[in-house]
């Protein structure tokens, strides 16, 4: 304890020095902290979203579907098995029908694909509710990024072209019965959704849709002959892939910024221990050992590392907290890149993050520090007291 004190006494009484060491370690703190937190809260949300509007809690897959592959989409259908029928009856499950299409706003030809999609469903939160209307005209709900490309709004007629499954073709004029904002492109983006009896009827497909999403719940969901069961983890496979490459790119922001740290930390300390022979010659004639003055400036190092923590916190936790309240703003262009972004990113800062830094930085310190400081156990004392440089 003794040590500490007085490493902390000749910490402070270095002035300037320390602090700038101090500021630059604070930085790292925040900064590191920040960036994981971001990631951590971007993928919180991409996940959330994805479930809700997507994936629900698995997807079953008709076996020749690819979602990669729009040439699948022809061979891609089959009737509901029995099992897979109880549980869309039950409401637990609900079926979709995907096929391709080409949607025709303001006299421009749009390559998309058409979903039809129970408007009863509670399974995702497409709102197929507004799906509901006369039978005398065919309904159709699209993404507000959707609306945007083709300058369709609510109420608008246009005309839809399909082929059935006998490869004729055939259109229709679908009218425009709501239009709904979500941030997962991939239910949006080139996407129009109608009513599934209706899609079914128009490609001469009863009873037979493409993928069936279940609810979100923790069961076990049974194999089903000809229908491959995907778990929402797997599903979730691209934005966890996606979050370990910026996580470690990140990485190597935080390598760099803890390196520049580290060396002003290293180069207090090999300039303390040169101007500071004779002080620690005194400390080794007045009885303390070799080792006790090799721990007094580990120690002095350390604690760095110390105040660090305590400027970090006296800006920092009002900067994150702010951020965590208010989110990080995102221009709606990051939607183009087709993955799950939402307007706005609130970052996430758990408890085992802030730990986990804190401790990785003060022990990097404590083994940058103790490196220059073995010096010490080589000096000899009368050496030392002169000043005299080894």
């Amino acid at each position: 304890m003794m040590a500490i004190k007085l490493a902390l006494r000749n910490l402070l009484g270095a002035g300037l020095r320390t602090w700038l060491n101090v500021i630059v370690l604070s930085f790292s703190f925040v900064v590191i902290i920040w960036h994981k937190g971001f990631l951590d809260g971007w993928d919180r949300q991409a996940k959330t979203d994805m479930i809700a509007w997507e994936l629900g809690g698995g997807q079953y897959w008709e076996q020749h579907y690819d979602p990669y592959d729009p040439f699948t989409l022809t061979d891609s259908h089959a009737r509901l098995p029995g099992q897979l029928s109880g549980l869309v009856s039950q409401g637990e499950a609900a079926p979709i029908l995907i096929t391709q299409g080409t949607l025709y706003p303001s006299g421009r030809m749009q390559s998309i694909r058409i979903r039809g999609i129970d408007p009863s469903q509670h399974i995702i939160s497409i709102p197929s509710n507004m799906l509901d209307s006369a039978e005398d005209e065919l309904p159709a709900i699209i993404g507000t990024g959707m609306a945007g490309s083709t300058g369709l709004r609510k109420g608008d007629r246009v005309t839809l072209r399909w082929r059935d499954k006998n490869g004729a073709f055939d259109a229709a004029e679908i009218t425009i019965a709501g239009i709904f904002k979500t941030n997962v492109p991939t239910v949006d983006g080139g996407q129009v959704w109608i009513p599934l009896d209706r899609l079914q009827k128009m490609m001469m497909l009863p009873g037979e849709a493409t993928v069936i999403v279940v609810n979100n719940k923790d069961q076990l969901w049974p194999a089903v002959k000809n229908w491959n069961f995907k778990t929402k983890e797997l599903l979730l496979e691209d934005i966890d892939k996606i979050i370990k490459t910026k996580t470690t790119g990140g990485a190597i922001v935080w390598g760099i910024l803890l390196m520049l740290a580290m060396l002003a930390v290293f180069d207090t300390q090999v300039l303390s221990i040169f101007r500071r022979q004779k002080e620690i010659g005194t400390y080794i004639a007045l009885g303390m050992t070799r080792g006790q003055v090799v721990a007094l400036f580990t120690a002095e190092g350390a604690l760095h590392s110390v105040l660090a923590a305590i400027l970090g916190a006296v800006y920092g936790i009002p900067l994150l907290a702010l951020q965590a309240m208010k989110g990080i703003a995102f221009p709606a262009t990051s939607k183009d890149f087709g993955i799950s972004m939402a307007d706005r990113i609130y970052p996430q800062y758990s408890a085992g993050l802030i730990v986990a830094t804190v401790l990785i930085i003060m022990l990097t310190t404590t083994v940058v520090s103790y490196w220059p400081s073995r010096k010490i156990s080589k000096m000899k004392p009368t050496d030392a007291l002169r000043g005299k440089i080894q």
